[in-house]
This record gives structure tokens, C-alpha cells and sequence, in this order.
């Protein structure tokens, strides 16, 4: 295999991250997210364009572990993957428990031992395990890029006022843009995957 065809499969290469698109998060669960289901659309668009050309793709599923969780409790529908990016037979599934991606979990490992560089992550929630995993990525000598269109966040409390979900989320990637990830749209990284 020529060193070309080894980046594109993964060896030395990219990798989409896929955090939390978890049934809770959409209409019906227990904390649906402002704009979840454009944003799984999006995310399912990047799956479709990975499997395509032979990307490795690791699917992140979060399971409350904190006493009293309201929502991704352990064996609850709600902690499922969503269907419209279910992990597909040899796509890697990586549980945590944390908002970061590798805080107590074998990601690390697994991007290693696949030699990956790059990672392309997108999911939810913007503010919260999109933010940890993107900072913590950056601090482990990963190049990041999210894909802000393919992520979601819910509106936040703050001092009395209501901080709006897109407010969050633009102040959240605008944060990480520099120097942490580049932040991009689907269609621009469909074209880099």
C-alpha cells in the first residue's frame, strides 16, 4: 500500500470523532438540544463521505456514571446512539463518563495505535464534551477540526439571564477556533475527507 493510500485509510491520518449524538439529546429526550436533528444530519453526512473513502470513524457514547443523572442513564433508550449514525460492524464505540473523550477511556490507544494525527470532531454538546475533547485533543498533539455545523448546545442559565443556544455555541467555537481546532462547516470538510 503506498504511503498516499495509508494516510487515507487512517495510518497517519484522519480520523471523525462522532461525541454523544445519543436518543436524549433529540425531541422526546430528556435534554434535547436547540437544533440537534440538523446537526446529526450534518454529522450523518461526514459518517456517509468516511465510510466512502475507508476514514476510520469512532463513535463516542457517553454513560452517566454521577449519582442522580437525568439523562444517558445506564440501559435507558436515551443512552443509545442515535439511528441516524449508528456505529456500523467494525466502527470502533468508545463509552465515557466524562465530558472529555479521554478521560478514563481507550480513545488514546486506539487513535495510536491506528497512527491517526488528524481528527474531525463533531456531536454534541458544544459548550460541554465538544469543548473538552477538542481542548484535551489539542493538548495531546492532535490537529482538530469541529465541525460547527454538525454540533449542537441547548440554551444556559448565567447571573439571572438566559444565555440562547446559538449564543453558546458561537462563543464555544469561537473560543476553540484559535488556537485549539480549525472550525469549519460540513461542506467544507466533506471536501478534506
Amino acid at each position: 500500500m503506498s504511503q498516499a493510500a495509508k494516510e487515507h485509510k487512517g495510518e497517519n491520518g484522519t480520523c471523525l470523532i462522532l461525541v454523544d449524538i445519543q436518543n436524549d439529546y433529540f425531541p422526546g429526550g430528556s435534554m434535547e438540544l436547540a437544533g440537534i436533528e440538523e446537526a446529526a444530519a450534518n454529522a450523518k453526512l461526514l459518517l456517509e463521505q468516511c465510510r466512502k473513502s475507508g476514514t476510520p470513524v469512532v463513535h463516542i457514547q457517553h454513560i452517566a456514571a454521577r449519582p442522580g443523572a437525568t439523562f444517558f442513564v445506564p440501559g435507558t433508550d436515551g443512552a443509545e446512539i442515535s439511528q441516524m449514525v449508528a456505529p456500523a460492524a467494525g466502527e470502533s464505540i468508545v463509552i465515557k463518563n466524562f465530558p472529555n473523550s479521554f478521560r478514563g477511556t481507550s480513545l488514546l490507544e486506539l487513535l495510536a495505535a491506528r497512527q491517526i494525527k488528524d481528527l474531525v470532531i463533531c456531536g454534541a454538546m458544544s459548550h460541554m464534551c465538544i469543548d473538552a475533547t477538542t481542548r484535551a485533543a489539542f493538548d495531546l498533539g492532535f490537529d482538530c477540526t469541529v465541525v460547527e455545523d454538525a454540533c449542537a448546545t441547548r440554551d444556559l442559565q448565567f447571573q439571572g439571564r438566559t444565555v440562547k443556544a446559538a449564543d453558546v455555541h458561537a462563543s464555544f467555537m469561537s473560543a476553540l477556533a484559535i488556537p485549539y481546532a480549525k472550525i469549519v462547516s460540513t461542506e467544507e470538510a466533506l471536501g478534506q475527507l
